[in-house]
């Protein structure tokens, strides 16, 4: 299993954006304060790099652990779509949502052997390789701070992870292994906004938690940073940046494997603001 999250591993994942809050009003504008829209919707495309190590074990073995992009041939780069959102349903009061895809598969000839649920897959094989990833996150932040170079706000919510791992032998039925599940992860942090100027918004924000509860145990952090232009009233056009990296145990029927995964990437998008 993977250890949880040291409180030295969650002080690092906050002083970054902490001093970026203590020296945003050093910047700040004499502008009014900015009204933020009640609902806006960002699509986009997800420009990812990732890395997933993960072990299975069987009745005997305890399984191997496996790059799946080293050793199985998964590819690690993959451009998705992606929908971020929220809706701001009182004046200090809002609720985020996001949705994307990060599955991928791929057929290889082994090059080197593991085990996984009291399974051999040795040399030479050829194996064909499933990864599911699906991420929903919904969380709801709380504004506790309003100023004229922007906002800060703490969150609290899910972080919906819907993973798995499936291997098979081409050609040869019964010689599967892997599983998984759909992990609803809690998550806290801080988010926040930064008025470059009536056109230019910075925008950040910052989750992890740290989780030993029944099946599941592990450790997440999720961090984001994004600059957006205001075209029009209605529309923007942002660049932005996310890495995720979470260690997942789960214990569940006859499934016991962990998954330390991790993603990260450029995402171009189109806002809209209403």
């Amino acid at each position: 299993m993977h250890d949880a999250l040291t409180p030295v591993r969650a002080l690092r994942a906050l002083l970054l954006p902490a001093l970026v809050i203590i020296l945003f009003p050093l910047g700040a504008s004499a502008a009014d304060t900015r009204i933020e829209p009640e609902f806006s919707a960002a699509v986009g495309l997800f420009l990812t790099d990732q890395n997933s190590k993960t072990r299975i074990s069987g009745d005997v073995d305890p399984g191997d652990e496996i790059d799946l992009e080293a050793d199985l041939g998964v590819k690690n780069s993959d451009t998705v779509f992606r929908f971020d959102g929220y809706w701001r349903f009182a004046e200090n009061h809002r609720v985020d949502v996001s949705v994307f895809d990060l599955s991928r598969s791929r057929s290889k000839e082994l090059e080197k052997e593991f085990t996984w649920q009291d399974k051999l897959y040795t040399i030479d094989t050829q194996l064909d390789t499933d990864v599911d990833l699906s991420i929903y996150k919904v969380s709801y932040t709380w504004l506790f701070m309003k100023r004229d170079w922007g906002f800060l706000g703490a969150t609290g919510g899910l972080y919906i992870a819907d993973i798995g791992v499936r291997v098979a032998v081409r050609g040869l039925e019964g010689a599967a292994a892997g599983g998984g599940a759909t992990a609803p992860l809690p998550v806290g942090g801080l988010r926040g906004a930064y008025y470059l100027s009536d056109r230019w918004t910075l925008r950040g924000a910052v989750e992890i938690f740290a989780l030993e509860y029944e099946e599941y145990t592990g450790s997440l952090s999720d961090a984001r940073v994004s600059i957006d232009y205001r075209a029009t009233d209605r529309f923007s056009l942002g660049l932005g940046y996310n890495a995720v990296n979470f260690n997942i145990g789960i214990e569940r029927g006859n499934f016991d494997g962990d998954f330390d995964w991790g993603y990260s990437g450029a995402i171009v998008y189109l806002k809209f603001d209403l």
